[in-house]
């Protein structure tokens, strides 16, 4: 795993570069914000294939155990990746709520997500 760092005008964020899953557990979350925070970035780009199923699975709880995690170390996170592959409504219904919010994003690419992190 490799943090990408970018430097968007005032915004510090850290992109996750792996081909394998990254985050199983919401203690892979908190090491993930750690080195994130070390290096200075406030928000965290993860491809949805670096997140466990599980997190997707809502039922599982996994998804609230991190974005809970995220809340509580004042880190914000963007998600991108191709979600209408999931079919559950629930899923879709908490992925647009988050979208509302300033905390969590979901979209379709690291240039969606940038345009939401500068706002």
């Amino acid at each position: 795993m490799e943090l990408k760092i970018l430097e968007i005008e005032t915004q510090t964020i850290a992109e996750v570069i792996s081909d394998e899953i990254v985050v199983n557990d919401p203690q892979d979350a908190l090491d993930l914000m750690v080195n994130a925070s070390y290096q200075g970035a406030h928000w965290i780009i993860l491809h949805e294939h670096q997140l466990s199923g599980d997190f997707f699975e809502l039922r599982s709880g996994l998804a609230g155990e991190i974005v809970q995690k995220f809340v509580n170390y004042q880190m914000k996170l963007a998600i991108v990746g191709e979600f209408e592959k999931f079919e559950s409504k629930s899923l879709h219904a908490f992925m647009g709520e988050s979208n509302r919010g300033q905390q969590l994003f979901f979209g379709p690419d690291v240039a969606s997500a940038i345009r939401k992190i500068r706002g």
